[in-house]
């Protein structure tokens, strides 16, 4: 018997879609977001339903998050983004107990129990600085591939250091370091050292406890990772499961599997 869930996580930077059965994943897709989150949807999910060979009318049900969650057209039901991110977490990493999301506009510390409910949180919202749209930013401006950012750290020997978090002064510095032929990988590792310092002060408020696990697309940044590591002083486990950055439409899958059971 097939019960066929799907997961909608529309972000501001990327949308994501994951269709389940029986826990287990089926298709899953990572776009860029459109303009109009309403498009993004429709897009991520009809190229998730075609990866699966599936059609709309054989997903059950639907749950969707993320920012544009509003706008999805094909859900029954919405949940937040930090609920989704906990229980994609526990699912990616079932000894999960500290969760850290990096989303394009916000990033979020969280504690989950041992069902993936979020126990206690703190998020910045207010500053750029400690998102995915502050490392895009400066990619842009190294003409690096925002994939490639991570690994420049590794190569880096000095990394510079940012006079300021705030991303626009950021970005005057990083244009400066650019111009006065500062090595690539020195710029690339002090952008990563920059955000990760935001993110620990954020981790270290809701005092992370067990196993940690991050979420998103910058969870894949091997130099905010490591630098992160070294300021929270524990280790980021990893999940061979799925990719970290569709944890928010698998909580979303998890949470539409539970509506029906």
């Amino acid at each position: 018997f097939m019960t066929i869930v799907a997961g909608c996580d529309v972000g501001s930077l990327t949308s994501k879609a994951v269709i389940m059965n029986n826990r287990r994943i089926k298709g899953s897709t990572i776009i860029k977001s459109r303009p109009r989150p309403e498009d993004s949807a429709e897009a991520v999910m009809a190229t998730t339903l075609r990866t699966a060979g599936l059609r709309m009318e054989d997903i059950v049900f639907c749950v969707g998050t993320g920012y544009g969650r509003e706008k999805i057209s094909f859900v029954q039901d919405l949940k937040s983004e930090i609920s989704c991110h906990g229980k994609g977490a526990r699912w990616l990493l079932p000894s999960a107990q500290t969760v850290i999301d990096i989303g394009g506009q916000d990033c979020k510390a969280m504690k989950i129990d041992q069902d993936g409910r979020v126990v206690r949180f703190a998020t910045n919202d207010k500053c750029a600085s400690g998102t995915g749209r502050f490392l895009e930013v400066m990619a842009d401006i190294l003409h690096v591939p925002i994939e490639d950012l991570g690994k420049l750290s590794a190569q880096s020997n000095t990394p510079v250091t940012l006079a300021s978090n705030c991303t626009v002064w950021a970005q005057a510095d990083v244009i400066k370091f650019v111009n006065s032929g500062i090595p690539l990988a020195d710029i690339g590792a002090g952008i990563n050292g920059a955000m990760a310092k935001r993110v620990a002060i954020l981790v270290n408020s809701v005092k992370p406890e067990g196993d940690i696990f991050m979420t998103g697309g910058v969870a894949k940044n091997v130099g905010v990772v490591s630098t992160l590591e070294k300021l929270v002083g524990r280790k980021i486990k990893k999940s061979r499961k799925a990719d970290p950055q569709i944890a928010g439409a698998i909580g979303a899958a998890l949470f539409a599997m539970e509506s029906i059971t």
